[in-house]
């Protein structure tokens, strides 16, 4: 192994003393007060800081409560969460990783709002998600509002970096993806819209060396769901309207039809490579890339410009399900 996989990186004014990065990964711990991390949180982070990652992107963060999956996840809806998240951050830069926040909401997702919201008033498929109640323009021009005010505080709290969740079903994917956004005024007729509002406020809180990550599904599996030519179009929006890094993933916006996720090492790499080739930006690939001797191929082949690991979800007491990283 020629060991690219430990080989620095720097995008705009971060630089990475090697191309590995943590994957975030929700916890659904209930050490989790109202949105604040607690201490399950502040050694998870640290002991990944401490075995040598070079970038770690914590869990969804999201920016207003009812945004969450559950009440047991993170928010940055109030100034009085940023000395929590402030702790974490100090520790992680004290043995010489960088961090970053994944800025969220979880739309129809979320499974503890008394009534969720979202583009149109589609359920997520699964008994425990309710209906949710179509978003005002009114309420979506307040919720990017949110977005660029969790964003100042991502920054006051010290971070390196900042990633937006635009995949995996959420607020932000459900906006631009054609299976639930049925709205005919201009938050429909352009789905890319909200997600380019979105970017703008978070850049604006941003100071002009941090780069702006975003993760994307490159292909949804339900039968209707895009494929990669939409996903490119996105990422050209939103690199357009300033995002600097693609973190590609895939698939989350409901059941899988014919089309379906692949389950084997490697199986999201063709499309970093195709939005990386496609628009001449870096790329973060993630998927079942715990093998070195892969991670540092993906690498050397140019696939990629980051690695992303996590690992497999597990049920918590809380009936949750939560990642364990490696």
């Amino acid at each position: 192994m020629d060991q690219r996989l430990f080989s620095s990186y720097q995008v705009k004014g971060l630089q990475l003393k090697n191309r590995i990065v943590m994957a975030p990964m929700l916890q659904n711990s209930v050490t989790a007060k109202d949105g604040k991390p607690g201490e399950w949180h502040y050694v998870h982070y640290l002991s990944r800081a401490i075995g040598g990652t070079g970038l770690i992107i914590m869990e969804m963060t999201d920016v207003e409560p009812d945004g969450r999956t559950s009440n047991y996840d993170l928010g940055l809806w109030s100034d009085e969460h940023i000395p929590a998240f402030a702790k974490i951050i100090e520790g992680v830069h004290s043995h010489g990783a960088k961090i970053g926040i994944q800025i969220a909401h979880a739309g129809r997702k979320a499974e503890d709002a008394e009534v969720p919201v979202a583009p149109s008033a589609i359920a997520f498929p699964g008994s425990r998600y309710r209906m949710p109640r179509a978003m005002t323009a009114d309420e979506i021009e307040r919720t990017v509002q949110l977005f660029g005010d969790a964003a100042r505080r991502a920054v006051q709290a010290g971070v390196d970096t900042i990633e937006l969740h635009g995949a995996h079903g959420y607020l932000i994917h459900q906006f631009h993806s054609l299976l639930t956004n049925k709205r005919d005024d201009e938050y429909g007729k352009d789905l890319t819209r909200f997600g380019v509002q979105v970017i703008k406020a978070v850049k604006k809180a941003m100071p002009a060396d941090m780069p702006l990550f975003f993760r994307i599904s490159a292909v949804e599996y339900a039968d209707g769901g895009y494929d990669i030519d939409h996903a490119i179009r996105l990422c050209e929006a939103y690199r357009d309207a300033g995002v600097d890094v693609f973190h590609v993933s895939s698939g989350g916006e409901g059941q899988p039809g014919q089309r379906k996720p692949g389950n084997y090492p490697g199986y999201q790499v063709p499309f970093a490579r195709s939005i990386k080739e496609a628009l001449n930006v870096p790329v973060v690939a993630v998927g079942m890339l715990e093998d070195p001797m892969l991670a540092d191929a993906v690498i050397g082949n140019g696939d990629a410009d980051l690695v992303a690991i996590a690992a497999a979800c597990y049920e918590t007491r809380t009936g949750r399900r939560m990642r364990r990283s490696l």
